[in-house]
């Protein structure tokens, strides 16, 4: 087989605001690839099938010199995200020819994972589920829902939680775990057609935060009891001030200052004192350990019987993955974001 190009998303420049498709990141096609006879080292050629978009990919387009704690993309290098693929060529014994791998995979059509231990073959338990279910609601997204509520959220039957983002792949399956233990869900999210999908999924009270006041809807509604948040800045300051008494506030996200928005201060932390609150930053990571075998063994089975449910918004080719990553951070998207690089 002769040589092919290797398509590739690349990071370009640091953006000032919002990422710039063709500017922040370049999708280049001047690499060329031999299947057939690249050096391998030991490693394994993997094809690309499918990216996670994620809001957090933002924080990773950075100078090397600013800290946080996830580190910054290369110039002139491939994106990375979380991604499932298949395997052309393998020297390494834990990987066969023919194996489905989940982890971390560069935006580039095939490549040779430098650190094959963030990859994992894929044994599905739910065959039916397509490969693109495995970077959301059976991947790192659902993920972070199940550890997140299982360690933090603490809830009872008859509480009420407050979801922001509702709609996203992690907001989503907090829902319905929420509705499964028998809370009241409040969700917010940001349009007409994801408060719809909102409701489908049993949040008994859904609103557009764009064009309805959020500290009203939850000062009607509450007081809660656990506030997931996925955006900060005045939706989790609508949030504090409308806790009830040992309320559980679970930190997932900060799309409100992801894209060089000013850094804002809560103004009405005395709410943490008067109502007792607990605050927990939450990292999908930390908790693998404890809960990822029990993740595997119950959420597919319940997304693949479809009593959970679950929603995609597909890019369908690696040029498109510019636009994709732009949309998320907008909130653009419709669904969970997933860029198609390749077909099987």
């Amino acid at each position: 087989m002769a040589p092919i190009t290797n398509g590739r998303l690349l990071f370009n420049e640091v953006p000032t605001g919002y990422p710039v498709p063709g500017k922040t990141t370049v999708y280049d096609a001047t690499d060329i690839i031999d299947l057939e006879n690249e050096p391998l080292n030991g490693g394994i050629l993997v094809k690309t099938l499918v990216l996670s978009v994620d809001p957090y990919l933002r924080g990773m387009m950075r100078a090397p010199e600013s800290k946080s704690y996830t580190p910054p993309f290369l110039f002139n290098e491939p994106l990375y995200n979380f991604g499932v693929g298949k395997v052309i060529r393998s020297e390494n014994p834990a990987f066969q020819a023919g194996d489905h791998v989940y982890g971390i995979l560069d935006f580039s059509e095939y490549s040779i994972p430098k650190d094959t231990s963030k990859l994992e073959v894929i044994i599905r338990p739910e065959p039916s589920l397509p490969y693109s279910v495995y970077v959301g609601a059976a991947g790192m997204p659902g993920q972070t829902s199940y550890y997140g509520w299982k360690e933090y959220a603490k809830a009872k039957a008859g509480e009420v939680v407050f979801i922001s983002t509702a709609a996203g792949p992690v907001g989503s399956i907090v829902v319905q775990l929420a509705k499964q233990d028998g809370l009241k869900v409040i969700a917010s999210t940001g349009s007409d057609e994801k408060v719809k999908f909102c409701k489908e999924i049993g949040a008994d009270v859904a609103f557009n935060y764009k064009t309805t006041n959020t500290a009203d809807v939850l000062a009607r509604e509450g007081p809660i009891n656990i506030y997931w948040d996925n955006v900060g800045g005045s939706t989790l300051e609508a949030a504090i001030t409308n806790t009830a008494p040992g309320a559980r506030i679970i930190i997932c996200g900060f799309i409100s200052q992801y894209n060089g928005e000013e850094d804002r201060g809560i103004k009405n932390m005395k709410y943490v004192l008067f109502n007792q609150l607990s605050i927990n930053g939450l990292h999908v990571n930390a908790h693998h350990d404890r809960y990822k075998h029990e993740f595997y063994q119950l959420i597919p089975k319940k997304l693949a019987s479809g009593e959970f449910k679950y929603t995609e918004d597909i890019a369908r080719g690696l040029e498109k993955g510019g636009e994709a990553i732009l949309e998320v951070q907008k909130g653009m998207n419709t669904a969970k974001k997933i860029i198609l690089v390749a077909d099987e």
